[in-house]
């Protein structure tokens, strides 16, 4: 119930009621496993997989797994992020390498990257270095497209008047470029995040090696039903505070509004 005063678009009634959404569906789930509605090696009480989520954390196996996975993730968007701004200005800046890179742009934007596993396992093994690996070739091109369409779209004057003014190509790059460009590669690199996240599990799954997929997927294979549940629970918090996190982060940074 709404308190006198508190519109429907306040921003704590807007809170409220996500998490009583929330608190309802954990309510309706513990009370489905619980009247014996549902074998509970399908769906185990929120109550056991809480439990059991304790008893993971207390013994190190989950944070262990959760700093393996949230590293491979981090390693690939940041190699991606890298490379998708390089090839993203010179794109839009240079015809030569539009002409090159635009091909492969459209060919590997749209087709699914988990089927390219095999060949990063045989090429470089099914430690991390694949999976990070493949985490960057996943992420690169909504990096690189959005990189593209920010640059150009920026002002030629600036250019111009940069230019008329001595500024080298590496000043412009630093002190007009790249600014001007920060919103959308910000924008990009929230698009990313969760294709970083959802790569980086689903390589875990298939290809083993540590981490939360292959934990997930042993667990599986072993019908530990509320470990399964406990893990799904981690994945999907951490794709939500690593979002929150990023938009926290651009609503106070004024550069990455678009205001500076």
């Amino acid at each position: 119930m709404r308190t006198p005063g508190m519109s429907r678009h306040d921003p704590l009634w807007l809170r409220v009621r996500s998490v009583a959404s929330v608190v309802v569906v954990l309510a309706a789930w513990e009370a489905v496993a619980r009247a014996g509605l549902v074998p509970p090696l399908f769906l185990p009480a929120f109550s056991t997989v809480v439990v059991t989520l304790w008893g993971v954390i207390r013994d190190g196996s989950l944070p262990e797994d959760l700093a393996i996975s949230l590293g491979r993730a981090a390693g690939g968007l940041t190699l991606a992020t890298l490379a998708g701004v390089l090839v993203g200005i010179a794109m839009a800046r240079n015809r030569v390498a539009h002409w090159l890179l635009d091909p492969f742009v459209a060919l590997g934007f749209p087709s699914p990257k988990i089927a390219f596993l095999p060949i990063f396992i045989l090429w470089f093994g099914i430690g991390s270095l694949s999976k990070i690996l493949l985490v960057g070739f996943a992420c690169v091109f909504p990096v690189a497209i959005g990189t593209y369409a920010a640059a150009r779209g920026i002002n030629r004057v600036l250019i111009w008047s940069g230019r008329s003014l001595g500024a080298s190509a590496g000043v412009l790059l630093g002190r007009v470029v790249l600014p001007a460009c920060a919103p959308r590669i910000f924008a990009a690199m929230r698009v990313a995040l969760p294709v970083a996240l959802i790569t980086t599990f689903t390589a875990e799954m298939v290809g083993g090696g540590g981490g939360m997929g292959a934990t997930l997927m042993y667990s599986q294979r072993f019908f530990e039903s509320p470990v399964v549940f406990a893990y799904l629970l981690v994945m999907l918090a951490v794709g939500l505070v690593l979002d929150t996190t990023m938009r926290r982060l651009q609503a106070r940074s004024p550069v990455l509004r678009g205001d500076a």
